[in-house]
């Protein structure tokens, strides 16, 4: 039996510096988070970018990135043919994705490379996402991750690419769960899982670090839950939640038809 291909998720994010990438402002740095089946994964693309013009104050203060940190690091032109083969045929997703999608396809225009879409199969923006899963609510990454559960305490130094986008990929595997126009199983498996034979059949078995990463993944899922989720509960609390429902269901049902007699 042919084995369904998934789809390879990547979540990213930018930081630049300034809001205008068509009026001359440039990336400043880029980190991108690949998920797995189960979670995020360790494979990370990562990068620092001399933007070739100074930094503005106002900017340094969102992410603290100076121009002496980027006086050494490479510019866009150097790393870009790494950063198109990490991405190359993948979902992305980037919370507000017109703004980074914007200084990419201006990066990417600069060098004749054609724009972001070309390299990608799509560009995914979780903020909209976000406003179908809580509409008329404060949909910020920020917002987000303390409305979900997502510990914020590695932003407590400030933003950072790297940073935001593993924050996002935590996000966006659980606002995924709401959407059934998106199918958990697209999410990619990063590593091949070992095979074991038994007679006729083959056992594909996890690895410790997809166990982990599984725990680890409902674990994220339980935090957004109200009460106990099933796959936690005992026998006995699934039992007095299934009787508790059947008992509302016995009492709507008792007064329905008490209504219908007194008709």
């Amino acid at each position: 039996m042919e084995q369904q291909q998934h789809i390879r998720e990547i979540c990213f994010d930018t930081e630049t510096t300034g809001f205008r990438a068509k009026e001359g402002d440039r990336l400043v740095e880029i980190g991108c988070v690949e998920l797995t089946r189960y979670g995020l994964s360790n494979n990370t693309f990562h990068e620092y970018i001399n933007p070739e013009r100074e930094i503005p104050e106002e900017s340094i203060k969102v992410h603290k990135i100076t121009n002496e940190m980027v006086a050494d690091k490479p510019t866009f032109a150097q790393i870009v043919d790494k950063f198109l083969d990490f991405i190359k045929g993948a979902r992305l997703i980037a919370h507000n994705a017109p703004f980074d999608e914007s200084f990419l396809d201006q990066e990417l225009t600069r060098l004749g490379k054609g724009k972001l879409k070309d390299h990608c199969l799509e560009v995914v923006d979780s903020l909209e996402l976000s406003r179908k899963v809580f509409p008329q609510q404060q949909n910020s990454l920020d917002a987000l991750c303390k409305r979900l559960g997502v510990d914020l305490s590695s932003r407590s130094e400030g933003h950072g690419a790297l940073i935001d986008a593993t924050l996002l990929a935590q996000v966006y595997l659980i606002l995924k769960q709401d959407q059934e126009s998106m199918d958990i199983d697209s999410l990619t498996v990063s590593k091949v899982k070992p095979l074991e034979i038994t007679g006729a059949n083959i056992v594909i078995k996890a690895t410790e670090a997809e166990e982990k990463a599984h725990e680890e993944f409902l674990d994220l899922l339980a935090k957004k839950c109200k009460g106990t989720p099933l796959y936690r509960m005992t026998d006995e609390e699934f039992a007095d939640v299934r009787k508790k429902e059947q008992d509302a269901i016995n009492s709507k049902n008792a007064k329905l038809a008490q209504f219908i007699a007194n008709l």
